[in-house]
């Protein structure tokens, strides 16, 4: 499902200008909930509520899900836990102007759900009282929310505020592949045709694309062949996605935008104005000069190279930066196709040694808040924290349970080699249904859970993508005290960062397009680059940075 980031710090601003002229809202005391509490029943035993129970749900719609109100797992739920849902949907394309007005009017529902808040408008809402701190609720009722925590502590780690409170539920989604997404592909054919091995080190890259170039690997007596192609729109198609890694550790995707931020010794930093990424676009401005990249990749989105990928009859692209072969190519058919022929070239050895992975987050924050106009918080945390139960998870993101999946049988093994939790069954649903939520709401899916699934020889590319990346990424994966975790910033920090940030990356994203192409020299240009980024204030951009994750590290 298409996330929509709505907690950038543009719309943080917004929500500083709102509630500026609301304040008087948020400033009285909360209730007395002691009579709606009695109404309970203790966490773990069902239904949550003694007697039938209203609560009223802004969820931002999904073009997968017919009605939210008579959808199945909604009306399980509604079973399970006596709590009845009074839906306001907001629509996909609107749903940021929905959510902004609906904070801005006072008039709040119960709940939000599905919006993705960033961790930036919780501590907004939050400390004006309009989203409430959960930490009471999770130590009295939080059964699935304590074992989610048990099993994963990063989660805990990320969704707790600076002073330690937690304004949102999030999803978990450990996406094993996802989570080393910065890849290349390579077509195995035109390597065994040339005698070639899969290239382990930027030498050998080099040389492979070479040889795609010169020596006709389609055979189609034409120079058609075009080496290496990356797309200029959507996340790890960048064409120093990949490649970087080889000298200088470049996680160019932080929490959903392109940053290229890590921890260095407890200090935020960028890879962009070291002497080492100098070094990489060095390298990638001689693949460009040789005819080695495609020129298309700075300015083609994903559409346009899965064109190149898929060129009808005969096969022109040899290498692809992707986070999976599906991007470039056409993998909805399952066990046929030309994606099936593409194999992940392993992290790179760059000249100096360097060879790494970088790690992505799988925690999208915010998907569940509860807001201050709840009148019975207690039921509304409870309905949430359920659906991070199993059963609840797959129910949410697959279907009935027997019907469109069923636990595995004993002695059936998951694709991580495991004994299997779960398998699909052959009922598919169709794209717009009304069964499942298609993972709107909160849901837990762990590694052991994802990879749990009987593999299934029709749908090939969960295993595929889990052994590539097992094997080529995992050995060589970003150190975990070096990943940037997702932060939390003050209305201050917020407004501040807002121009530096897109000012700063931006021009970063510019320049590296116009090194690689030649536009600009790097023996003459790159200091003029350097004094660009101290003059657009870097050093400024990092000590908000670092002044975030030193409240975040603290949390006291």
């Amino acid at each position: 499902m298409k996330k929509l980031w709505i907690g950038s710090l543009s719309l943080a601003i917004a929500a500083v200008a709102v509630l500026s002229g609301c304040t008087d809202k948020a400033a009285g005391p909360q209730q007395d909930n002691a009579a709606t509490a009695a109404k309970i029943n203790p966490a773990g035993q069902f239904p949550i509520m003694k007697e039938k129970t209203t609560l009223k749900v802004l969820v931002k719609g999904s073009s997968f899900v017919e009605d939210f109100a008579t959808n199945e797992y909604t009306k399980f739920l509604e079973e399970k836990t006596n709590i009845h849902i009074e839906w306001d949907i907001a629509p996909e394309k609107s749903a940021i102007e929905k959510l902004n007005l609906v904070l801005g009017s006072g008039d709040l529902p119960d709940v939000i759900m599905g919006f993705d808040i960033s961790p930036t408008q919780q501590l907004i809402y939050g400390n004006t009282g309009e989203f409430l701190d959960l930490t009471k609720y999770i130590d009295q009722y939080g059964t699935e929310t304590k074992k989610m925590f048990e099993k994963l502590p990063y989660v805990k780690e990320a969704i707790t505020a600076p002073g330690g409170k937690i304004f949102g539920l999030p999803q978990v989604n450990e996406c094993f592949h996802c989570s080393m997404s910065q890849k290349t592909w390579i077509y195995k054919p035109w390597l065994d045709k040339l005698g070639l091995q899969v290239p382990t080190t930027t030498d050998e890259f080099y040389n492979v694309l070479k040889a795609f170039k010169t020596q006709d690997p389609n055979g189609n007596g034409k120079a058609d062949e075009i080496p290496l192609a990356g797309a200029a729109v959507g996340p790890n198609v960048n064409i120093d996605s990949f490649i970087m890694n080889a000298f200088i550790l470049n996680p160019s995707i932080i929490n959903g935008s392109e940053k290229r931020l890590f921890i260095n010794n407890g200090k935020v930093t960028v890879a962009f104005d070291k002497p080492e990424f100098k070094d990489g676009l060095e390298y990638l401005h001689k693949l460009y000069a040789e005819g080695l990249i495609a020129p298309q990749s700075f300015t083609q989105d994903r559409d346009q190279a899965k064109q190149m990928g898929e060129n009808p009859g005969t096969v022109i692209l040899g290498a692809a930066v992707a986070q999976h072969d599906g991007i470039f190519t056409d993998s909805s058919k399952g066990n046929v196709g030309r994606w099936l022929d593409y194999v992940a070239v392993p992290a790179l050895k760059g000249p100096k040694g360097v060879q790494v992975a970088p790690l992505n987050n799988s925690v999208n924050q915010g998907r569940l808040v509860i807001t201050k106009a709840s009148k019975n918080p207690e039921a509304a945390f409870r309905w949430a924290d359920l659906m991070y139960d199993q059963e609840m998870t797959l129910r949410n993101t697959e279907g009935r349970p027997n019907v469109e999946w069923k636990l595995a049988d004993p002695g059936e093994v998951g694709i991580n080699g495991k004994p299997a939790i779960w398998k699909y069954t052959d009922v598919k649903l169709s794209t717009v249904q009304n069964v499942k939520w298609s993972q709107t709401g909160p849901s837990l899916r762990t590694n052991d859970f994802r990879l749990g699934l009987v593999p299934d020889p029709k749908l090939p590319q969960e295993s595929i993508l889990y052994n590539e990346t097992k094997t080529k990424y995992e050995p060589y994966k970003q150190k975990d005290d070096t990943v940037l975790p997702q932060l939390f910033f003050t209305n201050e920090q917020a407004t501040e960062l807002a121009d530096l940030d897109k000012t700063i990356n931006d021009h970063v994203k510019e320049m590296i397009a116009r090194f690689i192409i030649g536009d600009a020299k790097l023996d003459k240009d790159w200091d003029g680059y350097l004094k660009n980024l101290d003059n657009m204030k870097l050093k400024r951009y990092l000590e908000i940075y670092q002044a975030a994750y030193d409240a975040k590290k603290t949390k006291k």
